[in-house]
């Protein structure tokens, strides 16, 4: 059996880590999406279980107490977790893993797995980031502000991550992950054929 793939996507808010995750799980039967759990409130549109496990701050806290996260983080003053349970399930099924993450958190499953495979998408550009965080009508000028310091501060650990995407064009950065995702499956890390 091929040995599980790990793949991690991270990317400022707002530069299309998210819409890229829709067209791999879309388009490659083979991924199991890991949904992480948070403390922050659920926008409009996101359901509990499928987007996050939208939990209090007390669950969370008891979560992360009894080591029931792989990794956790604190992001933009909310805290997120990746549950440990069905990662190692789907890892014992030889089943592809993803994981959409933040640095932090990306940093901590790297120094646990060290053959998770880490990409990293980019932004054309800051301005461009910051157009598409106001086209996204879901933050306040604060927040873009934060979302914005915070990228240069992410873009700035790129430098970590095995990979790395700019996504100018979503198709164009659809298919280098795609490449990615084939080369890593044909790693002898993960996958030694059986020749007689």
């Amino acid at each position: 059996m091929q040995k599980s793939l790990l793949l991690m996507l991270s990317a400022p808010a707002g530069a299309g880590k998210g819409s890229l995750k829709e067209l791999l799980l879309g388009r490659d039967g083979r991924f199991v999406f890991s949904v992480s759990a948070t403390t922050r409130e659920a926008r409009p549109g996101e359901e509990d279980g499928v987007h996050y496990h939208f939990l209090s701050p007390e669950a969370f806290a008891r979560m992360e107490a009894e080591g029931s996260f792989l990794e956790v983080a604190t992001v933009h003053g909310n805290r997120y977790g990746t549950p440990l349970r069905p990662i190692l399930k789907w890892m014992d099924e030889g089943r592809d893993i993803l994981l959409e993450i933040d640095t932090q958190g990306a940093e901590a499953v790297s120094a646990k797995l060290a053959d998770c495979v880490s990409v990293f998408i980019l932004p054309p550009s800051i301005e461009e980031l910051e157009r598409r965080l106001v086209a996204r009508n879901t933050e306040n000028e604060e927040s873009i502000r934060r979302r914005l310091q915070n990228a240069r501060g992410e873009i700035a650990q790129m430098a970590r991550y095995r990979y790395a995407i700019v996504n100018d064009s979503l198709e164009t950065a659809y298919r280098q992950l795609e490449a990615i995702v084939t080369a890593e499956r044909l790693n002898t890390v993960r996958w030694k054929p059986d020749i007689r």
